[in-house]
C-alpha cells in the first residue's frame, strides 16, 4: 500500500508454530483459544512476517524470518513451513536479496533474524550482500552473551557473520530516525532492547509492532507472551504506543498474525481491539 511517499509491502518467510500458552502468558487457554485455536500439540500458527519499505531511493527490510539453516528436527518441533520463503516474497515485488539496501532487526531472536544469513557449502554468510544491518547495540551485546534462558533464541550464525563482513551498524538511541520518516522506537519488554519501526509521511503513520504486539489477539493490554523477559515494560509500552495509535489513527502492522497483516484499532469497554483489518 502507499503511505505518503512510501510503499509498504508485507512479506513472509512462511509459517511456524509455538505453544499457545507460552504466547499468551498468564491468560487462561479458555480465553486465548477463542482467538488462536491450537493444534493437537497445543501449538498455534504464526506468520513469519517481514515489512518491505520502499522509499523511492532505497529498499528497506524489517526483519528476515527464520531462514534456511535449521535442521529437520527443528522444523518438525516448530512446524516450520517456509511457503513462500522470503526470497519468493521479495520476488513478487521484483526484488532479490541483492536489491535490499538496509535491514532493520527489531531484535535477534531466531524467527526475526534467521534470514539475515544463509548457508552455502558449509559456509554461513550474509543474505543481503549490499545491505547494512541496523541493530540496537544493547540487543547485540545481549545476544552475543546469552544466558541459560535466552541461549535457545539467539543463534550466533544468524548475526555474527554481519560483523565479520563489515555490514553491521549498531545504534543506541531510544528513538532514532534512520531515514526521513522512518524511526526506530526502542520499547524493551520482549528483550531489553527490542525495537518497533514507525513509518510516517504526509500526515500518515504506520507502526510495525514486532513482538510488542505480535498478533491482533495480543492487543488487549494483559495479553503478553511468556517469552517476554520484562513483561511490565511490555505492558507500559503497549499502553503508550497503542494509545497514541488510537488517538492519531495510525495503521498498526502485526508481524506474526497469519490472518491479519495490519489494521486500525479501537477501544471497546476500555480494551484495545481491532477495528478493521488492512492488507498491505
Amino acid at each position: 500500500m502507499k503511505l505518503g511517499r512510501f510503499s509498504l509491502h508485507y512479506c513472509t518467510d512462511g509459517l511456524f508454530h509455538l505453544d499457545g500458552g507460552a504466547m499468551f502468558g498468564v491468560v487462561p487457554r479458555v480465553l486465548w483459544e477463542k482467538l488462536c485455536p491450537p493444534d493437537e500439540k497445543n501449538r498455534i500458527a504464526m506468520a513469519l512476517g517481514c515489512l518491505l519499505i520502499q522509499t523511492g531511493e532505497r529498499n528497506i527490510l524489517v526483519d528476515t524470518g527464520i531462514g534456511n539453516k535449521r535442521d529437520e528436527k527443528f522444523h518438525r518441533i516448530y512446524g516450520v513451513k517456509r511457503i513462500p520463503p522470503l526470497e519468493n516474497s521479495l520476488a513478487q515485488h521484483g526484488l532479490t536479496f541483492h536489491d535490499i539496501d538496509i535491514v532493520i532487526n527489531t531484535h535477534l531472536h531466531l524467527d526475526h533474524a534467521g534470514g539475515n544469513t544463509f548457508s552455502w557449502e558449509g559456509c554461513v554468510m550474509p543474505c543481503f550482500s549490499k545491505a547494512k544491518y541496523i541493530i540496537q547495540k544493547g540487543e547485540w551485546e545481549f545476544a552475543t552473551n546469552p544466558n541459560e534462558r535466552t541461549r535457545a533464541s539467539y543463534i550466533g550464525e544468524n548475526f555474527l557473520p554481519l560483523e565479520e563482513g563489515g555490514q553491521l551498524e549498531l545504534v543506541e538511541d531510544k528513538e532514532l530516525e534512520i531515514e526521513k520518516g522512518i524511526t526506530l522506537l526502542r520499547t524493551g519488554g520482549h528483550t531489553p532492547f527490542h525495537q518497533c519501526v514507525k513509518v510516517e509521511s504526509n500526515g500518515q503513520v504506520a507502526l510495525f509492532l514486532a513482538d510488542l504486539v505480535p498478533m491482533a489477539g495480543h492487543l488487549h493490554l494483559p495479553y503478553i507472551q511468556s517469552y517476554d523477559l520484562y513483561p511490565l515494560e511490555t505492558l507500559e509500552a503497549k499502553r503508550r504506543l497503542l494509545g497514541q495509535a488510537l488517538e492519531e489513527k495510525w495503521l498498526v502492522i502485526f508481524q506474526h498474525d497469519p490472518g491479519v497483516e495490519a489494521g486500525y484499532i479501537m477501544k471497546i469497554d476500555d480494551k484495545f481491539t481491532l477495528k478493521e483489518g488492512v492488507k498491505l
